[in-house]
């Protein structure tokens, strides 16, 4: 069977927000109409960019960009919802606005740490007050004049990373950064597209990026999205695993070289993965990936795996919890500060439908099997644990019911349907 997946939703939010500050009007096709873009559209649109409602399938969404600094005072707060990406790319495009603005979001958004922007941001000049608690939404932001930025990022984060590239942008000042490990990349590739030069490449032990001669504007972009691999993990392992027929290829998925670390996790533990790669739009490669049924055996995941797998460790440990043997993650801390605490939520939940997984400190520790699964897991509000156990319990024999499936909305809004469609006998 051949499917294709929704439009990557770190691509699509980049691409309305990158577009929102070019010059001219930006043509984007294959858009994700999740709830994470439309809530940073709707911010865009509040900021004074001309932002038509997202079109879906093969339609086109044209956005007429501002300029750099051409975005205008909002008249309320900016609700970004569950989008920590739309939340703290905009932290940054606004440091460099000459305006005052208030980002709030939802209660799981407003559960992560924003500190970790803001604290190199007033290193540049912008000023922050956090409304309610310390280093959370709502945050007030009063951007203006900045200052170039020498920065190292503790974590690597392509969502702090871009937010700096992007403050660099809009204020016109070089940013030299270097983090432990290489983060997605999506933000230089678009941005190259759009006429800056932004330089990265290792340095020893760490990765750096250079905006060294910020661009005095952005040209505007003509783009087709690419399928989201994030999303199309899930019904990967579930071909894998032999609940979606003998054979799955995704058509026109992101081929992104870091975003794809999740392959090379699969195939150790014995995946058989076809991957091939088609095309390029705006630098980011597009290909078909096929995945046929077979056993899996249990691996290591360390922190290297992580950084490149980091929003698949959740379709990972589904993985492992039917596969040969013990699987140990390690290196993943990270994910104590995403939509919810996944370590905590994937151990929960695994044990909740008689899986055997020990929560560690940075990871988890799961032991894998063949008996039925079955219970009720809670997906607290996050989208990829919610489509990690309905793919488990789409697997022959399982029976597993999740609470607050709708949370898929937020990237996957037809996953239910497409899950249900593959799993037919």
């Amino acid at each position: 069977m051949i499917i294709t997946v929704p439009g990557d939703k770190s691509v699509t939010q980049r691409a309305l927000i990158f577009a929102a500050i070019a010059e001219g009007p930006s043509r984007l096709r294959g858009l994700l109409p999740g709830a994470d873009p439309v809530s940073t559209a709707d911010a865009l649109k509040a900021l004074g960019a001309e932002v038509p409602a997202l079109a879906v399938q093969e339609g086109e969404t044209v956005v007429r960009g501002r300029g750099l600094r051409g975005l205008s005072a909002p008249d309320g707060p900016l609700d970004l919802g569950n989008s920590g990406t739309g939340a703290r790319l905009l932290v940054g495009v606004l440091a460099g606005q000459p305006l005052r603005a208030v980002i709030t979001g939802d209660a799981s958004l407003s559960r992560r740490p924003m500190a970790r922007v803001t604290r190199p941001l007033s290193r540049m000049g912008a000023r922050f007050r956090f409304l309610l608690d310390e280093d959370r939404l709502p945050l007030e932001i009063q951007g203006g004049a900045l200052r170039p930025l020498t920065y190292e990022l503790p974590v690597a984060s392509a969502q702090v990373k871009s937010s700096l590239i992007l403050a660099g942008v809009v204020g016109g000042v070089s940013v030299l950064l270097s983090e432990p490990g290489r983060s997605r990349d999506h933000s230089e590739r678009m941005l190259a597209a759009m006429g800056a030069v932004v330089r990265s490449g290792r340095s020893g032990e760490c990765w750096r990026v250079e905006l060294r001669d910020p661009p005095g504007r952005l040209e505007p972009l003509d783009l087709v999205v690419p399928g989201d691999l994030s999303s199309a993990a899930f019904l990967i392992v579930l071909a894998l695993l032999g609940g979606a027929g003998r054979e799955l290829s995704v058509r026109g998925v992101g081929l992104n070289p870091t975003r794809t670390g999740m392959l090379p996790v699969l195939e150790r533990m014995g995946a058989r993965l076809v991957v091939e790669a088609e095309a390029e739009q705006a630098g980011e490669p597009v290909g078909t990936i096929t995945a046929r049924a077979g056993e899996l055996r249990a691996t290591e995941i360390g922190a290297a795996d992580v950084v490149a797998a980091i929003d698949e460790i959740p379709i990972l440990s589904v993985a492992a919890a039917r596969a040969h043997g013990t699987t140990r993650i390690t290196g993943a801390g990270e994910l104590r500060h995403k939509e919810t605490d996944r370590i905590r939520a994937l151990a929960l939940n695994l044990r909740a439908v008689g899986a055997e997984a020990e929560e560690l400190p940075d990871g988890l520790e799961i032991q894998g099997g063949d008996h039925p699964l079955s219970g009720t897991v809670d997906s607290l509000g996050d989208h990829r644990i919610a489509m990690a156990f309905g793919v488990l319990g789409a697997l022959p024999g399982n029976d597993i019911r999740v609470r607050g499936g709708e949370t898929v909305d937020v990237s996957f809004p037809d996953f239910w349907t497409r899950l249900a469609q593959l799993s037919l006998p």
